[in-house]
């Protein structure tokens, strides 16, 4: 016997080992799933699953990358769930789309995926119950805030229960693979802005057509022999499409933020963000009193953007991301005196903060 093949067989062997400690995990899953519908409790836990991930890169020692780690136990933690009870989560689809994208690297592959036309219908089947969760673009490192989710939030009775950080890749696609048969590209307005100067250099005589999403792109060069599509070559293989050009954004780093929806506020980590929303009254200092409780407790604020109220001429809201949770108690006052001072108020959720940026692969 050789050595590669007496390795093989201790790979062989280890993977009995792991398909039998696998089995056992989900026999597990299932009683703890038992329980927790005695308890009246859902199934997803986003703290629990947070806790266990690290808690197990803290005892990873190597060769196996903190990356391919976070990619198996997702996998794992999500055959878990999908045992217990299936999940259901909407996306802005079809297929392909960076959403999907990013709802597949939080929920794992053993997730029922509901694909929507709008981000507005990714809010209204969520809303009622015809998907636990939902998955919505809230802003891109580049191309800036996704202002109809900010829209959105002002008007929903859902919460934010989590966030992922996607790294953004746009590919060229075409049936073909050849550039010279390319007579019209198609894509979204948030890729067609990420990769405006590649275009203009390179394509500058191709008609643009803007659709809804970039998987809508990839349908729609799929259809047309002489179409180009703008999307992630995930899509490719999904629509029978060829890569012609890779990496065609302007900003090496591009990342999308995504918010988790749904009816449930998961329990404090330690490692926790709060969304909230406000609006202040049109007299001076007022924003600077309304943010003034942050400040004096040593609570960081990592965003605030503004947006026009819908029902009332110039009055804006401000929608505000803060360290921390809502139960904390440096946290929860400041809560409350910024409730009191503003003309309205919204708490969106305090969730668990992403551990990093997930890279597509």
């Amino acid at each position: 016997m050789t050595e590669k093949e007496q390795i093989r067989q201790q790979i062989d062997a280890l993977d009995r080992e792991l398909l039998e400690l696998l089995n056992r995990r989900m026999t597990l899953a299932r009683e703890i799933g038992r329980i927790k519908k005695g308890e009246g409790e859902g199934t997803l836990d986003f703290q629990r699953e947070e806790e266990v991930l690290a808690h197990l890169m803290h005892l990873n020692p190597g060769p196996l990358t903190p990356a391919a780690l976070r990619n198996i136990f997702r996998e794992v933690i999500s055959a878990a769930r999908e045992i217990q009870a299936p999940l259901g989560v909407a996306f802005l689809g079809p297929e392909a789309t960076f959403s999907h994208l990013a709802a597949l690297k939080k929920f794992g592959r053993a997730t029922r995926f509901g694909p929507l036309a709008t981000i507005q219908e990714v809010f209204t089947e969520v809303e009622k119950g015809k998907y636990h969760y939902g998955v919505v673009p809230i802003e891109n490192s580049t191309e800036g805030v996704v202002n109809v989710t900010l829209d959105l939030f002002a008007e929903t009775s859902l919460k934010i229960s989590g966030e992922i950080f996607l790294e953004i890749s746009h590919d060229l696609l075409s049936k073909s693979g050849q550039r010279q048969d390319i007579e019209v590209i198609y894509t979204h307005p948030q890729a067609y802005g990420q990769c405006r100067r590649w275009l203009a250099t390179r394509m500058a005589e191709v008609p643009i057509i803007e659709v809804g999403s970039t998987g809508m792109a990839a349908q729609k060069a799929a259809k047309n022999p002489n179409a180009a599509s703008i999307a992630s070559a995930f899509a490719a293989p999904l629509y029978d499409l060829r890569v012609v050009e890779r990496r065609i954004e302007d900003n090496p780093g591009n990342v999308t933020h995504f918010f988790v929806i749904g009816s449930h506020t998961p329990g404090p980590t330690g490692h926790d963000k709060t969304s909230i929303i406000f609006a202040v009254d049109n007299v001076p200092g007022a924003l600077y009193h309304t943010l003034r409780p942050l400040a004096e407790r040593g609570i960081n604020m990592t965003r605030i953007v503004s947006r026009p109220a819908r029902n009332e001429a110039w009055r804006y809201l401000f929608f505000v991301d803060l360290d921390g949770h809502r139960e904390d108690p440096q946290v929860r006052p400041a809560l409350e005196e910024i409730e009191s001072i503003s003309a309205h108020f919204k708490l969106l959720g305090s969730f668990p903060k992403a551990p990093g940026v997930e890279v597509l692969g």
